[in-house]
């Protein structure tokens, strides 16, 4: 059933400092840099508070973790319990499985696999990985990240929670790649659609092409300089969406100017039809 969520992300003005994970080349590590933003939301409310505002489910960026030890991740489990809300998607933002540098990908590839731990810890539903920064034509390293991402899909169905990858980075702008790429998994391997990162003359064909293999799409309009979104091109993603058959999470995505939960409620009544079911009785 099709429902209402939102990321971190389209928040991320108001949850306090961001911190970015990054690849440490002197030291061949991965490192983290903190970035000042206020805080007007503490990440263990943040259930509660979307809830009162009509959300379902909420994906969280790994950077807005203010900490990964036992105890946080327990609060943050039972925070969204007494909200009756979804942790539907922990969302990695660093990695790169088709990196050049063989020991980086190791690194990597071991970092993933703990935030795995960290996500099924907390109660995550799912854990999106990025396929790789390699560019979309070479495959090679698309062959590359099927092997790795099939290997993180069992580890991650052996600890409790779902692998899925997106088309976020430059191997995945070519909905091929991901369509690829979740067939070769064999089912273990998930996706999300955002319609943001497809661009071009082909992008609703490309919207329509992975819409159906994912459980959540990125819903992400074209704004305008007082953060309005283009409702005549966003309808045409929500369209090829569901016209492919999508029947999961609708990720609200705002980062616009002005107050981001304002920003947010202009997508809504956008999206609500595609919830409610009065779309489907209108096609």
């Amino acid at each position: 059933m099709a429902y209402l969520s939102v990321s971190t992300w389209s928040l991320h003005r108001l949850l306090g400092p961001l911190r970015w994970t990054y690849w440490d080349e002197q030291h061949q590590t991965q490192a983290t840099r903190e970035q000042e933003q206020p805080q007007e939301i503490e990440l263990l409310d943040l259930p509660a508070v979307a809830a009162k505002r009509g959300y379902r489910a909420i994906e969280i960026c790994h950077f807005h973790f203010p900490s990964t030890d036992e105890d946080f991740l327990g609060r943050l489990k039972l925070s969204f319990d007494r909200a009756d809300m979804l942790f539907d998607t922990l969302l990695l933002d660093y990695g790169d499985l088709t990196s050049p540098n063989e020991a980086r990908r190791a690194a990597d590839l071991a970092w993933m696999k703990r935030w795995i731990g960290i996500g099924a810890a907390c109660g995550a539903r799912r854990i999106r990985i990025i396929a790789g920064e390699a560019d979309a034509a070479d495959q090679a390293a698309l062959r590359q990240s099927s092997q790795a991402l099939a290997e993180l899909a069992e580890y991650g169905r052996q600890t409790g929670i779902q692998v899925v990858s997106e088309n976020f980075k430059s191997l995945t702008t070519r909905a091929a790649n991901g369509v690829e790429l979740v067939r070769s998994a064999e089912g273990k391997l998930g996706y999300i659609t955002d319609f943001g990162n497809y661009r071009g003359d082909g992008k609703f064909e490309e919207i329509a092409m992975t819409a159906p293999l994912s459980q959540s799409v990125h819903v992400k309009a074209q704004d305008d300089s007082d953060g309005r979104p283009d409702a005549d091109e966003l309808r045409r993603c929500l369209d090829a969406a569901h016209h492919s058959g999508f029947d999961g999470a609708y990720v609200l995505i705002y980062d616009g100017p002005g107050d981001m939960w304002q920003g947010l409620e202009r997508l809504k009544p956008l999206v609500e039809p595609y919830i409610t079911g009065k779309k489907g009785a209108e096609s």
